[in-house]
């Protein structure tokens, strides 16, 4: 039987050429999945090409012995995925160009999952990240800003999700959940210095959204956002180091993004 060997945070800390300290703060802990799998029930814009898994071969060879592949194809944008800048910048980097250091920093998240729950049509604002600073002191340098709207649970279930289980044109006038405000997003690119910025939603701006200002703003601003994370409810506020690698398309606007977080023990 194969044994899955298990990363510990003392190995995670010397594979990022940390010190003695951070090594030995990130000896103890635990690590959180942040990413939906890829199945056929992967929630996608409504206009975008779903996943699909193909049988190659599954099962017992002529030889004797087991074997299984699969083909899989997909729209760049839908599950847990990134947006690269280029894709609403244009000359801006594509998902392969990105460093891989904005893709790792201390995890920050901002919880408005009382809000969202509330109004569908919620968008974080200035005032909902000046609260997290109030509490928890200045957005880190580098940071990956995650944003729990609540959105997860409803998953996959896409009406709930997305406002809508429709697909093609039609639907996207049809789309209601959570986003980020462009105000807030002008305010992240002005006046802090963050990495990258992420949220359990299927778009950094709101459904109703007809001009994607938020998306537009970030990716100007060399500011790649995260879509569709999950299990955000188990990250503190503020401690977690998080890590975010996309499969690395040359050239493409996004890609299927496997994220994770390093939860320190109390």
């Amino acid at each position: 039987m194969t044994r899955i060997p298990v990363i510990s945070g003392a190995i995670f800390a010397c594979a990022l050429g940390l010190g003695s300290t951070k090594a030995e703060l990130l000896s103890n802990g635990r690590w959180v999945d942040l990413s939906h799998a890829f199945s056929a029930e992967t929630i996608y814009w409504p206009t975008a090409e779903p996943f699909k898994l193909q049988t190659v071969f599954a099962g017992t060879t002529e030889a004797g012995y087991y074997y299984s592949a699969y083909n899989f194809s997909a729209a760049e944008h839908g599950g847990t995925h990134i947006d690269a800048p280029v894709h609403f910048a244009e000359e801006q980097r594509s998902v392969d160009e990105i460093p891989i250091g904005q893709l790792i920093g201390p995890a920050v998240v901002i919880d408005v999952a009382q809000a969202a729950a509330a109004d569908r049509n919620y968008q974080v604002t200035v005032a909902d990240f000046k609260a997290w600073e109030a509490e928890h002191g200045r957005l880190p340098d580098g940071a990956i800003v995650l944003l729990n709207t609540g959105s997860a649970k409803l998953w996959p279930n896409r009406e709930a999700y997305m406002g809508t289980a429709q697909r093609g044109e039609e639907a996207v006038a049809e789309l209601h959940f959570p986003g980020l405000h462009p105000d807030a997003a002008r305010w992240l690119v002005n006046s802090r210095d963050i990495g990258a910025i992420g949220l359990d939603t299927p778009s950094i701006d709101y459904g109703q959204s007809q001009r994607f200002e938020s998306h537009r703003i970030l990716f100007e601003g060399d500011v790649p956002a995260f879509e569709n994370v999950t299990n955000l409810d188990e990250l503190p506020a503020t401690g977690a180091t998080a890590v975010a690698l996309p499969m690395k398309i040359k050239g493409g606007s996004g890609g299927p993004l496997r994220i994770v977080a390093f939860v320190p023990a109390s």
